[in-house]
């Protein structure tokens, strides 16, 4: 009964709704009132108080492609030289550092000797090249010269040609003469530059230039592949603008590449084989045409020498070590005059000539050596070639900082010890008996040799871990890594580590030394790691951290399928003595008395470069888990059998 009585109740509530209908007038549409913008369609600085004018251009190049490029003309300029840069590390950035009125503060950073710009007075220029950032076209790594390697009718000997044209003519400032500088792929292009040279073109300073990605610089050095590279690779040719990031999953590279096995695999893994020259890179291991024909030492050998060049090197470049070096040797011999080809040496990391040049590491040189380098050197060389009516420049031939003593020499030529009545001997350090290092060869009826097990699972650190990524911000401490501590590697089992005992006397090397083992393995495939290393005092006075430090000098690595050529790797017959020779990084030091001179031998220099398996196999990049073996590894110092390391000793009348 209730439940009826409630429907009835419901159904007249719904039926007095029904007949009682609500009127809903419409809403009338209202205008909407917006506030005026306070931004300007668009803004204008008065770059008031600036004492420079900023012009941003896009520059025709003969293929109809235009390059980005910032200019920077100081106020009141006239009849200026102009200071080029060609970058694939973006002319934007490079040129607004900071937002300032002032020249100084916007140039400070990679690239810019801010001091010698500013103070010289010049116009500064800063151009992307084609394919990056603000710049038409494609890119492609370390474009090639029109050739074999290059089909195009365009590459960076052209469009800096076709840059400077347009400068010289088109900045009402400048007295028509420019000059071309940068570092590392900056410094590469300077060499570029060089092959059928503008008119206006009246100097170039290559700084640690890449050269030769195989012999030595970035990609491989003797074969072996630089594989903590392989993020620059992803950023670099990635993206036009390095807006795709390669990631980290390890806090210990070390890890990370160990997990992935091989730079292959690893590659694979994270969607590199996307980029085109890691392709190639994968394509050509060895150093077939598609190398040698862009190594730029041998590109310059072939042309007339037309502009003067300063090659600036430095003694712990852990990225391009060997670029300058070899230009130099290249091109020297065209300077019939000895007044067109310049070589400075200083104790710096890659690009450190314009960092803190007092300090690489651990080491304190007792000054400013950057500064000296830009102030005594680079400006007076600039002024001397781009300045009307400049003055002779004063600068040597050759100006190489002598680690040990620290301190600046002037020489004539590269090697050449001291100003003049030097002679440097090439002099055989013998590996002895009982991990000695001696001037005396092996002595017969001794142990013919010293052993060590290299073994893939457990490969030597190149440096203390936990590893770091490459890199140059953040506190990453990369660049240094060539003046590291070598204690932690001359403790382990798999390091052979020779001593010589304590000088009594100075010992001055000035040149490359060279590596000559005699050795074997019981595998079918070997790299050899050989490091000369200055060993400090056990108590060190001055700097009581240096107390036994082992600082390398000069160190290399070889990987041993290429022993009989570059061009074919071939395996290693097991277990034969055979000879490795091959030249290490050019040193310019003095080793102390009370000081120890030591060489290493190691089998691996991880993650920096990656694993041999130590059995032989087609292509290293896609060698599989159950290729890599230990290896029993011998090194030989037996009468005729002589292991040992070739050091340029100088001598002094």
């Amino acid at each position: 009964m209730k439940t009826i009585d409630c429907v009835r109740g419901l159904t007249l509530i719904v039926g007095a709704l029904s007949v009682s209908p609500v009127l809903v007038r419409p809403v009338r549409a209202q205008v909407p009132i917006n506030l005026p913008s306070e931004m300007p369609a668009r803004l204008q600085p008065t770059n008031y108080g600036f004492e420079y004018v900023r012009r941003e251009v896009m520059i025709p190049m003969r293929d109809g492609v235009k390059l980005h490029t910032v200019i920077l003309v100081p106020n009141g300029a006239s009849r200026a030289p102009i200071l080029l840069t060609r970058t694939p590390y973006n002319a934007s950035d490079l040129t607004t550092r900071a937002q300032s009125s002032h020249l100084g503060p916007i140039l400070t950073g990679y690239d810019n000797a801010t001091d010698v710009i500013v103070e010289g007075g010049y116009i500064r220029v800063v151009q992307d090249v084609r394919g990056k950032y603000g710049s038409e076209g494609d890119y492609i790594m370390n474009r090639p010269l029109h050739g074999p390697q290059n089909p195009t009718m365009v590459d960076h000997a052209t469009d800096t040609y076709d840059t400077i044209d347009w400068l010289v003519k088109n900045i009402p400032e400048t007295n028509g003469k420019v000059g071309i500088l940068g570092i590392s792929y900056d410094g590469f292009l300077p060499l570029m530059a060089l092959v059928n040279p503008h008119p206006a073109l009246k100097v170039a300073v290559p700084m640690n230039p890449m050269v030769d990605g195989w012999m030595g610089d970035d990609w491989f050095h003797y074969g072996a592949f630089r594989q903590q590279n392989m993020s620059y690779i992803y950023e670099q040719d990635g993206t036009r603008a390095n807006d795709v990031k390669w990631w980290t999953s390890n806090f210990d590279d070390y890890d990370m590449f160990m997990q992935a096995g091989s730079a292959g695999e690893l590659g694979r893994r994270r969607g590199l084989e996307q980029v085109g020259f890691w392709r190639k890179i994968l394509a050509h291991p060895s150093y077939d045409a598609f190398w040698q024909d862009q190594a730029m030492d041998k590109v310059l050998a072939a042309q007339p020498l037309k502009v003067p060049v300063m090659l600036v090197h430095s003694l712990w470049d852990a990225e391009d070590i060997y670029g300058a070096m070899a230009v130099y040797k290249a091109i020297k011999p065209k300077d019939a005059n000895n007044d067109m080809v310049f070589l400075v040496m200083g104790p710096w990391h890659h690009g450190g000539e314009i960092e803190d040049g007092g300090v690489l590491g651990a080491l304190r040189f007792n000054s400013n050596t950057s500064l000296t380098f830009q102030h005594d050197i680079l400006r007076p060389f600039l002024d001397h070639y781009l300045k009307d009516d400049a003055p002779a420049s004063g600068v040597a031939p050759v100006t190489a900082f002598e680690t040990g003593t620290n301190t600046w020499r002037r020489l004539p030529a590269w090697p050449a010890g001291c100003a003049s009545g030097c002679t440097i001997h090439a002099t055989p350090f013998y590996l002895n008996t009982g991990l000695t290092l001696s001037l005396a060869a092996p002595a017969p009826n001794g142990p013919a040799f010293d052993a060590y097990v290299s073994d893939p699972a457990k490969p030597v650190p190149f440096r203390k871990r936990p590893i770091q990524p490459v890199g140059y911000d953040n506190g990453l401490t990369w660049p240094d890594w060539l003046a590291d501590d070598q204690r932690e590697a001359s403790g382990r089992t798999d390091v052979l580590a020779f001593e010589s005992g304590v000088l009594t006397t100075s010992v001055k090397i000035s040149g490359p030394p060279i590596a000559n083992l005699i050795a074997s393995t019981d595998g079918t495939d070997a790299d050899w790691v050989v490091k000369v290393i200055d060993v400090y005092p056990d108590e060190f006075g001055g700097q009581p951290g240096m107390g036994g430090y082992q600082l390398m000098i000069s160190a290399d690595i070889f990987r041993g399928r290429y022993r009989e050529s570059f061009e074919t790797a071939k395996p290693i017959e097991a277990d034969r003595p055979l000879l490795y020779r091959f030249a290490l990084p050019n040193a310019n030091h003095v080793f102390l008395p009370g000081h120890r001179i030591m060489v290493q031998i190691q089998s691996s220099w991880f993650p920096l470069y990656d694993r041999n398996p130590q059995t032989f196999v087609p292509n290293i990049f896609w060698a599989k888990p159950g290729d890599y073996r230990k290896a029993v590894q011998r090194i030989y110092h037996a009468p005729g059998q002589a292991s040992f390391v070739e050091l340029p000793l100088v001598t002094t009348p």
